[in-house]
């Protein structure tokens, strides 16, 4: 079977890619990534897997597991892992409506990860209607909080991951056209201020501001990038009233690096800025991390598969890459994997996020070719 003799279908996989982007899912939204897993769910309950639906917990929405029919049902084989959370909020679709300009086809979450996932199941899809048997069955496991550092499922993830021999990450594909073989390690970071409440107007040198503690942090905070690690603020909140000094203030940061002892570094760096200043502390507690997936032989061996899988015999490039997926944490188990399998595109977590169109097909065909062929 040549997966390029595929009948995959552009158009087709646009439409239906159109319901799964109009259905809008923010991480912080359960019930609306509730609503795009009930819609992947029915989709892969007609083309015969079995679903399973595990409930969500720390206020995200759920998980939802495909298996597939095939023979050796049960062993070791192919695991799809996707995310179906992203980072637009409810009624960004009016802002980002879904609009197709030549080879560009717009809308949240098209490029990270919905058009990855999508062309996955069309590529599985495809297989079973050539009455195909792939050598080794499927699992597909759609999480809910990957935008957040996966809080949440990271456990399911990786005991769904060490059951099966492979892994395959439909995360955007990379902009040489190549694929992802390791991810730099990340760190979240939760920051805290607090100062001493006063009346703005008429005792303001009595307080102590918690905002004004926050903004100085934030600049030491940046100011310790290196190239060899990232530093950055992303989230800031604070004060209640205008005309009251603010007692409180919190944020949210994010570190990276591309070796596991760079970043253990950054959160010793991090850490060390806790303490009191001008009557006003500062506390820095850490979140969510995401190891540094280093290639290893396995990987590399899975990379050299799907360069021969891919058809007409174009080039298939492959480096690590910035930016977390649930890779890091497959991949840091030891179990080759294989990320950036998703969509060509742009802009992402952007208002002009965005697809290649013609990229469906050819990743579907690569998705294809690593799914008959892996053994």
């Amino acid at each position: 079977m040549n997966p390029a003799n595929l009948p995959l279908d552009s158009e087709a996989m646009l439409e239906g890619l159109r319901t799964w982007v109009e259905c809008e899912s923010p991480t912080w939204d359960a019930g609306a990534v509730n609503r795009m897993l009930d819609i992947a769910a029915r989709d892969m309950a007609i083309m015969g897997a079995t679903i399973e639906r595990i409930a969500g917990r720390q206020g995200f929405g759920g998980v939802i597991r495909a298996r597939f029919p095939h023979p050796k049902q049960g062993e070791p084989g192919i695991l799809i892992a996707g995310h179906m959370d992203t980072v637009h909020p409810i009624g960004t679709i009016e802002k980002l409506k879904w609009r197709r300009e030549g080879n560009k086809c717009y809308g949240p979450g098209i490029y990270d990860m919905k058009g990855g996932n999508y062309l996955s199941l069309e590529a599985i899809r495809q297989l079973a209607r050539a009455s195909f048997t792939t050598p080794l069955p499927i699992t597909v496991l759609f999480t809910p909080d990957e935008e957040v550092g996966t809080p949440s499922t990271r456990d399911i993830i990786e005991a769904e991951a060490a059951r099966n021999k492979y892994v395959l990450v439909p995360e955007p594909g990379r902009a040489d056209n190549g694929v992802t073989t390791g991810r730099y390690a990340i760190a979240r970071f939760n920051l805290e201020a607090t100062g001493r409440p006063s009346h703005a107007g008429a005792t303001l040198s009595s307080g102590r501001s918690a905002i004004r503690e926050m903004a100085r942090q934030i600049l030491a905070i940046d100011a310790m990038t290196t190239e060899d690690c990232t530093f950055s603020v992303g989230v800031v909140h604070g004060g209640q009233w205008v005309n009251c000094v603010a007692t409180t203030a919190t944020g949210e940061a994010l570190s990276m690096a591309k070796r596991q002892a760079d970043l253990d570094r950054g959160v010793e760096r991090m850490l060390a800025l806790s303490g009191t200043n001008n009557d006003v502390t500062f506390k820095v507690t850490r979140g969510v991390t995401r190891p540094v997936w280093e290639p290893d032989a396995g990987t590399m061996a899975l990379y050299e598969k799907a360069r021969i899988a891919k058809s007409l015999g174009a080039e298939l490039p492959h480096a690590s890459s910035g930016g977390g997926s649930d890779g890091n944490f497959t991949g840091a188990m030891g179990i080759p994997t294989l990320d950036g399998l998703g969509v060509r595109g742009g802009n992402g977590h952007t208002l002009e996020e965005f697809i290649e169109v013609d990229s469906l097909v050819e990743r579907g065909r690569l998705m294809a070719g690593l799914l008959a062929t892996l053994e």
